[in-house]
């Protein structure tokens, strides 16, 4: 036996070498040689798993789960295959610069790439004014990056218009916890579900938008945890529920009261937590006292019967766990959807305690840090309020400015494109979105586009957004750059840098400072390296409600992750925000909201009887940039499809027309019971005359301005043929990457049954 002494890198592996095992573990290894392994995170969805990158001669050639504390060596379909657009064929290499509008795209130099770009927006701002110019983010960047461009469009540019792509997916839930907490953050780590009696998953469909975070659901069920889930659809995840809660799209605020009332009725309520934490409750008590079991199935669809089950359910456990996604939160009414959420948990005192907790489910990447530190229209770095004096005169301070030269609140994403079509935005930097798969009513969003005098897009692949513009910057991908990004659970961890960028490709700070630079700001630009953007941010933030003045890359090196706020150096981080029952109003109470329960904005008619709900799917990714290119993924779910009930009269793959009064696609139909027979869904990663945008309507929450994705009325009719799934956008000269497999030409909806039954059985 050797004598040789190995480090213990896990509880029991000493053990296991001391008794024999050394030689076996000694010797074999999973890298080759001169391989490298980088930790860093995957790059797709919130819940950002720990992944090891392979480098070899520069060169990413796959990845290994890390057992990180978040994911615990488990990836899904997206990680595992994430890695591979890093060196993938269709890369943006080098600018790219169309001299007319109709003409094609050309590769340029980044000098005269550049010197556009200054010109166009000199040009447009000195003749229309400053805010002409218009900047759009996104939630997938390092925080890094997104506290860059709030700080380029309201220092450099001075606009007001700056947005981002996290307004279609966070913004209802960052209101409502607002409103609720004072404080946009979930309430607990996600290992707390382990300790919950109760979870209700409302509009969310973990099990394929968040596949690696079921292990904290399953971790619950094994332990005894009662399962409710709220979705029109009988998902994964709801096939397995306790209760399965399959109401009207569009019908939310009705069903919490509804437990609510219950709740009050049968004297299930925390009186003394609501007492001593909270304000607001008699206003809650007395508006939930009309929404009546009966009353409240009439509007959602549903059995009294089951809202009186689930409120019991609830009600009578010592620990429960509310999470909630999109589904809750794309509505006419999202943000008082999620209030009237929240006031469930508030009057039971299902708050701050380990299994008993409240968070939302963040679609992107960096969707928590995406939001907090300046992208947003009417935010500025830590979380802090643009149109509160003492908050624009502590970051006009440190970023060296006036606070008189501080632009005021924006507008959103959504209203940005009208005020396009208008001729209020004349021009438009883009970074990490891609609105012309992304946005609703696809014709609107497209003749917007089209109105601008000059757009500028940067992206790692040619969108369809980057297609249409003017100047094309390549941009690195994840692993080609360092910085922070924070998860679902407000847990700050780190991308590491593995490889350098390939051809001409700059990091998007790069962009910005450079841009910064040749209009005169540079000197507020100093930024060479990641960590240099990161300290000014701390100071940034400092006192602000979303505080990450005590969040250095060493301390997350050290620790996997810190949970913000963590307001000094020595400060352990806040998993749990609301422990001991404070909250981050003044007075460290919570707020009930009284929520009356309104229709959609557009309710179901006789022209069109049936509702339409977008979603996404396990191979994809948002508008399907990246995804749309990986041919694993594609092979998975090559195209889009309609789910319709049985009793609507479609066989598997026949062509299903969906119209609604924006337009019509066809797609191939999944016939299945796991949907309600007054509903259809359609996934929307896809782009073009297939989008499922080209059918959604563009009514926003007078809150948030988040678009009500999540239900439109639209009618069904037997189509002629399936629409085909265009191909994606190539740079001059170049051709879409063609795996072995043609997958594209399949006009079949998914292999597997995404449901209970089909209409042939």
């Amino acid at each position: 036996m050797s004598d040789v002494r190995y480090p213990v890198v896990a509880p029991g592996v000493g053990d296991f070498r001391g008794a024999g095992g050394g030689e076996p573990a000694a010797h074999w290894k999973a890298t080759a040689a001169g391989e490298r392994l980088v930790p860093t995170h995957c790059c797709f969805c919130g819940v950002q798993c720990g992944m090891y990158l392979r480098v070899t001669d520069g060169r990413v050639i796959g990845v290994e789960p890390r057992n990180h504390d978040i994911n615990k060596l488990r990836l899904c379909p997206k990680g595992v295959v994430a890695y591979q657009q890093v060196h993938h064929p269709d890369r943006l290499l080098a600018p790219l610069l169309r001299d007319s509008r109709d003409g094609p795209l050309r590769p340029v130099s980044w000098e005269t790439a550049l010197d556009r770009i200054v010109g166009e927006i000199q040009r447009i701002q000195s003749t229309y004014g400053r805010d002409a110019f218009g900047v759009l983010g996104g939630a997938s960047m390092t925080t890094e990056k997104t506290y860059l461009m709030g700080k380029f469009a309201r220092v450099a540019l001075r606009t007001r218009h700056i947005d981002y792509n996290g307004r279609l997916c966070m913004v209802s839930a960052a209101a409502a916890n607002k409103k609720a907490f004072g404080i946009d953050r979930a309430g607990n780590p996600w290992a707390d579900l382990l300790e919950t009696e109760v979870v209700l998953v409302a509009g969310t469909n973990i099990a394929e938008c968040f596949p690696v975070a079921m292990q904290y659901f399953w971790g619950a069920r094994d332990r005894g945890a009662k399962l409710v889930v709220v979705d029109p659809r009988e998902t994964a995840m709801a096939r397995t529920a306790d209760e399965h809660v399959a109401l009207r799209p569009g019908t939310d605020a009705a069903f919490y009261n509804g437990l609510l009332h219950v709740i009050v009725r049968d004297g299930l309520t925390d009186e003394r937590f609501i007492a001593e934490h909270t304000v607001g409750w008699e206003a809650v008590r007395d508006t939930v006292a009309a929404y009546t079991p009966e009353r409240v199935g009439e509007i959602c669809g549903l059995d009294p019967r089951q809202i009186q089950r689930v409120a019991h359910l609830w009600g009578r456990a010592r620990r429960c766990w509310a999470a909630h996604g999109r589904g809750l939160e794309q509505h006419l009414q999202g943000v008082e959807n999620v209030l009237s959420c929240i006031n469930v948990s508030l009057a039971t005192g299902q708050l701050g305690r380990p299994g008993a907790g409240y968070g939302t489910l963040t679609g992107q990447g960096n969707g928590q840090g995406g939001r907090e530190h300046g992208q947003k229209s009417d935010m500025l770095p830590g979380g802090r309020d643009i149109e509160n004096p003492e908050h624009r005169a502590y970051v006009a301070g440190v970023w060296g400015i006036d606070e008189a030269d501080l632009p005021p609140k924006g507008t959103s994403m959504q209203e940005m494109v009208w005020q396009m079509a208008a001729g209020e935005i004349r021009g438009l930097l883009g970074m990490c979105n891609n609105p012309l798969v992304s946005l609703p009513n696809q014709a609107v969003v497209r003749h917007g586009y089209d109105a601008l005098e000059f757009h500028v897009q940067s992206d790692f692949f040619l969108s369809e957004t980057a297609a249409r513009a003017d100047v094309v910057l390549p941009s690195t991908v994840w692993a080609e750059d360092e910085g922070l990004v924070t998860n679902g659970e407000g847990r700050v961890i780190k991308y590491n840098k593995a490889v350098e960028p390939p051809g001409e490709a700059r990091t998007d700070w790069w962009m910005l400072c450079e841009l910064a630079r040749r209009l005169g700001t540079g000197d507020k630009f100093p930024f060479t390296r990641p960590v240099e953007i990161l300290d000014e941010l701390r100071v940034a933030s400092k006192g602000g409600v979303a505080d990450y003045y005590g969040i250095t890359y060493e301390k997350v090196e050290q620790t996997g992750g810190i949970f913000w706020p963590c307001p000094t150096l020595d400060h352990p981080g806040t998993p749990r925000p609301f422990e001991g029952g404070r909250f981050y109003h003044p007075d460290g109470k919570a707020r009930f909201h009284a929520v009356q329960w309104k229709p959609p904005a557009e309710p179901p008619d006789q022209e069109f009887p049936l509702r339409l709900t977008t979603g996404r799917t396990v191979a994809h990714f948002l508008s399907g940039n990246q995804t749309r290119r990986l041919p694993g993924l594609v092979e998975q779910t090559p195209r889009p499809w309609i789910e319709v009930h049985p009793s609507l009269g479609f066989a598997d793959g026949d062509p299903v027309r969906v119209v609604t009064r924006r337009g019509a696609v066809t797609y191939p139909a999944l016939v299945t019971e796991a949907i309600r027979p007054d509903t259809v869904f359609v996934p929307y990663h896809w782009a073009g005359p297939i989008a499922a945008n080209v059918l959604t309507i563009d009514a926003l929450d007078p809150i948030s301005k988040m678009p009500e994705f999540k239900v439109c009325a639209c009618r069904i009719e037997r189509g002629q043929a399936v629409d085909p799934v265009p191909e994606p956008p190539m740079p001059p000269g170049e051709h879409p990457y063609r795996p072995e497999t043609a997958p594209l030409g399949d006009q079949r909806p998914p292999t597997a049954p995404q449901g209970r039954g089909t209409a042939e059985t």
